[in-house]
């Protein structure tokens, strides 16, 4: 069904610009090009974000991605007046987003002196030219007029924090420009490319084609724009490749690219019978993870914004390892391994951000850019009642982000059958995250164990606790990891092993001795110590004591002295290690945690989902799946931290809604050598279809009520409902 696959808006509300820009994103994991109007500048927030291109404004704070000018900024003007949607009503007004191929459509009409304008945009970000964007623009009135036209590059560019670009020098030939820059900080050069195809009579003029275009009622006027984006590796052939692409011309590349979305759905695709609304919200989901996954690179994460914009510095999070990398396991191999590689790319600035606090090893950074160097700030928040920077604690004290990279690491070993990565830096970044782990952790001698203490788990209202519950057993986690890593590779990489000196005595005791919290009497595991003895209050109560709008609950704000949370650690570790718990002490621990949680990240639906689906209550898992997986589609999320703007795309939901799917609702489950099924749709699916690539093997499977088809080879075993096949 098309509703299957278009996310459409079919008037225009003013209040709509910023949330539009990314909810009709377009990207191809090199750039990320906001759903903003040709038209449209800085002032609208258009941006075209650089994945792992970072700089640091002069009179910042903080470093962050950039955003290039645009190079497919168009607007007509009729008798003086600009035909801009953000300052002239339109007659009519649609926005269109086909994710199956990765195309944006608008369509508006203006009236201007009872003449009615037509204009029609369809434009794309090359699956496979991802330096390349391309743009159609099509005019028609329904009376004989003069329109002026101007289309270029627009340097106006949107920053959060200030200026990255200095614009060195512009050269024009004929329809074409190229504008040459240097970032503010490293001075690293970023080229710029446009021509236009169909626009005659030009003149051009900083960086503009200006034409007068003499329109008759009824005939269509229209052109084509390429636009160029190079930098870093890029920029070596960038005026050929350019070039290139305009004499392939616009159609052809156009088919290459719906082409590359047709394989990229072949792989990644997940079939919901029943129910499209849970179809199309998966499929979005889905959709924003293919456009922002770094296909062809090793050098960059994903940003906790995507490529909407430069929201949280354009840094990576532990979210890349939690909650997207099962996605690319199983469908995208190439891009889960970059993904990985990244990590053991930037080794040594996490084993300079363990020096830097007095520990040993690798500390992984919480916002991480291009050299793993940590980007965040001690001061994140605005105190809303001072206006003052408030101290917060995510850089120094959430040290569970190199756990969940450990973590991550072998689930990609096991999931896909490639052990090579260990041996290609793997085991030496799983070292230093042990022996960083190992320097952080305070040894008890009258309790004859080591704890984790001052610390920041995911539950970020609550900061700097002890033995908090999901660090602890993430840490616990790593640790047996990496002595299962050791053993593998010494029988399958044995001439790598001998040449891996390190004395390892130590980490077997850290393992036999390292606390895990465990349940108490009632079953209930405590998120922290000393959890039990905060204020119980409800995030709704809490809700009528704020005096401010957006104040922040975390710090010494509302919550930080109650159990009201921002997610619950406990469920995410539930979520995570599913074998080690019963599903009597899941189900306790749900019903104690869920009344308390705020939900004030978008990472904690999913989680609820995921277990819930696990403990028989469909409905809940329901409920929170279409929260996780319409994050972006309904644009109800938090907007501000405090004054801090935190809009934009939330891929960790994306790939929370997969993982609700896959994981929840169908039941899969990895052990090293087994794959689990073990379903549980919800009523109103008729069925659940998708693929797997388990260890290199394709596998279709479709789940209905009653039946599990798996269609496929594999070279290990199968479960379905505990059955071995």
């Amino acid at each position: 069904m098309l509703s299957d696959w278009i996310i459409e808006k079919n008037r225009f509300d003013i209040e709509d610009i910023e949330k539009h820009g990314s909810k009709f994103l377009l990207g191809n994991g090199f750039m990320g090009y906001r759903g903003t109007m040709e038209e449209y500048s800085a002032e609208q927030l258009v941006a075209v974000n650089l994945a792992g291109f970072f700089d640091l404004a002069q009179n910042s704070n903080w470093r962050e991605s950039v955003n290039a000018p645009n190079p497919l900024y168009t607007v007509l003007t009729v008798d003086g007046i600009n035909l801009d949607l953000s300052t002239l009503n339109p007659v009519s007004h649609s926005q269109r987003l086909d994710i199956k191929c990765g195309i944006h459509n608008r369509k508006t009409q203006f009236s201007v002196n009872g003449v009615n304008i037509t204009i029609t945009a369809e434009r794309f970000v090359s699956m496979t030219r991802e330096n390349i964007i391309a743009l159609k623009y099509t005019v028609i009135t329904d009376k004989d007029i003069t329109v002026t036209l101007k289309s270029g590059i627009d340097k106006n560019v949107w920053n959060i924090s200030g200026n990255h670009l200095n614009y060195l020098d512009e050269i024009t030939n004929g329809n074409f420009f190229k504008l040459n820059c240097e970032t503010v900080q490293l001075k690293n050069k970023l080229e710029v490319y446009e021509t236009v195809i169909g626009l005659d009579d030009c003149v051009n003029e900083d960086l503009l084609h200006k034409a007068t275009i003499n329109l008759k009622a009824n005939e269509e006027f229209e052109f084509v724009k390429f636009g160029g984006i190079y930098h870093s590796d890029s920029l070596e052939n960038s005026h050929n490749n350019f070039l290139d692409a305009v004499k392939v011309g616009y159609d052809e590349i156009k088919n290459e690219h719906i082409s590359a979305w047709e394989q990229i759905w072949e792989n990644s695709d997940v079939i919901i019978e029943g129910d499209d609304d849970a179809q199309l919200a998966l499929r979005y989901s889905i959709y924003h993870l293919c456009s922002i996954a770094p296909h062809n690179t090793d050098k960059c994460g994903i940003p906790a914004r995507g490529l909407s914009g430069q929201v949280y510095k354009g840094a990576a999070f532990w979210d890349t390892e939690m909650f997207m990398l099962p996605f690319f396991q199983f469908s995208d191999k190439k891009a889960a391994r970059n993904l990985l590689k990244y990590r053991i790319n930037t080794l040594e600035g996490a084993k300079r951000k363990a020096k830097e606090f007095g520990f040993e090893g690798a500390f992984f950074a919480w916002e991480s850019q291009e050299t793993g160097d940590d980007a965040c700030t001690l001061f994140n928040v605005t105190d809303v009642f001072t206006n003052r920077p408030q101290r917060t604690y995510f850089k120094d004290k959430q040290i569970h982000v190199s756990a969940d990279i450990v973590f991550a690491m072998w689930d990609y070993c096991r999931t896909t059958g490639d052990y090579s990565l260990l041996v290609d830096g793997g085991l030496d970044l799983m070292y230093e995250c042990m022996w960083f782990f190992y320097t952080y952790s305070v040894f008890k001698p009258h309790k004859n164990r080591y704890e984790i203490l001052d610390v920041v788990g995911p539950d970020e209202y609550h900061e700097r606790v002890n033995n908090n519950a999901f660090t602890n057993v993430m840490v616990k986690s790593a640790v047996d990891i990496f002595i299962r890593a050791i053993d593998k590779v010494k029988n399958i990489y044995p001439e790598y092993f001998a040449s891996f000196d390190k004395e390892l005595n130590w980490v077997y005791d850290f393992s036999e001795k390292l606390y895990v919290p465990q349940p108490n009497e009632k079953g209930i595991i405590e998120q922290f110590d000393g959890y039990f003895t905060l204020e119980d209050t409800t995030p709704e109560i809490l809700k009528t004591r704020e005096l401010i709008k957006n104040e922040y609950w975390g710090g010494h704000g509302l919550a930080s002295n109650t159990m009201v949370l921002k997610q619950a650690d406990v469920i995410m570790m539930l979520n995570v290690f599913k074998s080690a718990y019963s599903t009597e002490i899941k189900k306790l621990n749900w019903d104690f945690y869920e009344p308390y949680t705020e939900h004030g990240s978008s990472l904690s639906a999913c989680a609820y989902a995921i277990v819930a689906a696990e403990i028989g209550y469909t409905d809940w898992a329901y409920k929170y799946f279409m929260k996780t997986a319409s994050v972006d589609l309904t644009g109800d999320t938090k907007q501000y931290l405090g004054s801090l703007y935190i809009g934009g795309t939330h891929p960790a939901a994306n790939g929370g809604a997969w993982n609700t799917a896959i994981f929840g609702f169908a039941g899969v489950s990895v052990t090293d050598d087994t794959l689990d099924i073990s379903p549980r749709i919800p009523k109103n699916w008729n069925s659940l279809s998708f693929k797997l690539n388990w260890k290199g093997e394709e596998l279709n499977i479709k789940i209905t009520d009653d039946k599990v088809l798996i269609d496929g080879i594999v070279n290990s075993s199968v479960t379905v409902y505990g059955k071995e096949y």
